[in-house]
């Protein structure tokens, strides 16, 4: 019976946030206000890490520079974004443990509160194409509207999605031998507590704690780029 290996993104397969390091890219590039972006963008980080984030205020700071630029700029941006922002910031430890869920014939699914354009092509460097992130809304052109749709892939949010990704593959958890998820955040502890191998990677405070009381494995990649 095959496994599922579940990955958070940020700070777990990537030693940064790609959420974060957006606006840090359109600041850089002078495409949004920088003296706005700066201040929202390190509140909602602190809220993130904090546990008390509003998702819905954060979307739509985050999303409404997208509905700025068509899809084929937004692709080279990311591009250039990518190149700049994350792939600096993959360690070879995080590609390794993708390898070796691949290399057992798992099934490998990255599930992360980021919205879907930020995260799909980054999880193609790890060779992942299952995605589970926010969805973004777009017009009949298929531009982005800066807003999003369905249910935040955020704490209990996770567990909504995933169960709803399954089903559309006419699956459930009880379908596969064992499930994996690999996870740095506290935000994370309610899909960590769900499946059969929980993985703290990187962990925050709370996280190492419960990791700890309760014998997870805890991995550090932050050492090793």
């Amino acid at each position: 019976m095959k496994n599922l290996a579940i990955f958070d993104l940020d700070n777990t397969l990537i030693n940064t946030d790609s959420d974060h390091a957006w606006p840090q890219y359109l600041m850089k590039k002078g495409l949004v206000d920088v003296e706005y972006t700066r201040a929202q963008n390190d509140k909602f980080y602190r809220d993130y890490q904090n546990g008390c984030l509003d998702i819905d205020e954060f979307l739509a700071f985050h999303l409404a520079p997208l509905k700025n630029f068509s899809r084929a700029e937004l692709d080279e941006m990311h591009r250039e974004f990518s190149a700049e922002f994350i792939e600096p910031h993959i360690a070879p430890m995080a590609k390794m443990l993708v390898q070796s869920h691949r290399d057992a014939g798992d099934e490998l699914l990255v599930i992360s509160s980021t919205n879907e354009f930020i995260i799909r092509p980054i999880c193609r460097l790890f060779g992942i194409d299952n995605i589970i992130g926010t969805q973004l809304e777009t017009d009949a052109t298929g531009r982005y509207t800066g807003r999003y749709v369905g249910i935040p892939s955020l704490k209990e949010g996770k567990i909504t999605r995933l169960h709803q990704w399954l089903a559309a593959r006419g699956a459930s958890l009880a379908d596969y031998g064992k499930s994996y998820f690999y996870s740095d955040s506290k935000n994370d502890l309610p899909l960590l507590r769900l499946v059969d191998e929980p993985v703290a990677v990187n962990p925050d405070a709370e996280l190492l704690r419960e990791a700890q009381e309760k014998g997870w494995p805890v991995l550090n990649f932050k050492e090793a780029v």
